[in-house]
């Protein structure tokens, strides 16, 4: 790490914490040549999520995105916007520790799905309708049959 002041790229830390946020290691350092004190932030490099299309495009997981489309299926429903926001980053955390940087849109379907059906079942019901993309009133009567 260079010196802020003179440019040395020697120095010892002197104190490491966590950050507030949690997300960083904070390091209080010293520089061997003039003594200056600098805090520098150590922190994990992400990968970025990449989200297959059924088409077989790829593109970045859009977290805007799928909070919208959330946004519409808790529509007049008793979930808070962190509730969403807990359920979108409960999902890319278990992606990230598994050490899945490409999931199918299918699958990232499921895993929404999965999490919506515990937190609000008429909000589950709306993301479903269009998720799976029902073609007749016979397949979304089947899907809340099985639900039952």
């Amino acid at each position: 790490m260079n010196c802020p002041k003179c440019g040395l790229d020697d120095s010892k830390v002197i104190d490491s914490r966590v950050s507030e946020a949690q997300d960083a290691i904070r390091r209080r350092r010293e520089c061997l040549g003039c003594e200056t004190r600098f805090t520098t932030y150590e922190r994990r490099e992400e990968q970025p999520l990449i989200v297959i299309k059924r088409d077989g495009t790829r593109e970045p997981f859009d977290h805007q995105k799928l909070h919208r489309g959330l946004m519409v299926a808790a529509a007049k429903r008793p979930i808070s916007g962190e509730d969403i926001d807990y359920l979108i980053r409960d999902i890319k955390d278990s992606l990230q520790n598994s050490f899945r940087f490409e999931v199918e849109s299918a699958t990232l379907g499921d895993m929404v799905l999965l999490r919506l059906k515990n937190l609000d079942f008429v909000a589950y019901v709306r993301f479903a309708s269009v998720y799976k993309d029902f073609r007749s009133v016979e397949e979304f009567t089947g899907e809340l049959a099985e639900l039952s």
